[in-house]
């Protein structure tokens, strides 16, 4: 049995709704270079961050202490477009660049949220780094992040190791 032909249960569904707000995922099989456009945006998405000083662990310190707006208005602004481009996508029902559908599914709110909003937000407060930054910040010449790096992927192993019995 092949994967295109695994028929997901109503418990696969809502389970995998828990990980993502949006669950499309494409049937189109592309070639294993394919994806290096996403490699090349990854890049310029990177870049950004640098030029942008979303990266500097100081820029991040200031909005901790409240000393600073620009790290709020950073945020807000990627918020505000991301709220647009959701509302768009679903009052126009647009499609992907292939043609697929895209829905994007409401998510009810569960208590492991504030628990996962507060262990990330004191990761982020001691570190400096939230996961797109820290690869940027690596790519920087900043190497000590590395061990932030391992600690993210360590605690994201940990999650889905532990996740079937962690309150939902």
């Amino acid at each position: 049995m092949s994967f295109n032909d695994h028929i997901e249960t109503t418990e696969e569904i809502i389970l995998r709704h828990q990980d993502t707000l949006c669950t499309n995922e494409s049937q189109l099989v592309h070639p294993w270079w394919y994806n290096f456009k996403y490699s090349v945006i990854g890049i310029i998405f990177g870049i950004v961050l640098v030029k942008a000083e979303v990266i500097n662990w100081f820029r991040i310190q200031e909005m901790f202490h409240l000393t600073s707006f620009y790290m709020f208005g950073v945020l807000g602004t990627a918020i505000f477009v991301g709220a647009v481009s959701i509302f768009i996508i679903k009052k126009l029902n647009l499609k992907s660049i292939y043609g697929e559908k895209i829905s994007i599914d409401n998510k009810e709110f569960n208590k492991g949220q504030i628990y996962g909003a507060i262990i990330f937000g004191i990761g982020w407060g001691i570190t400096g780094g939230c996961p797109g930054p820290l690869f940027a910040q690596f790519g920087s010449g900043f190497s000590v992040v590395i061990i932030t790096i391992l600690s993210a992927i360590t605690g994201t192993w940990i999650y889905g190791y532990f996740r079937e019995k962690l309150p939902h």
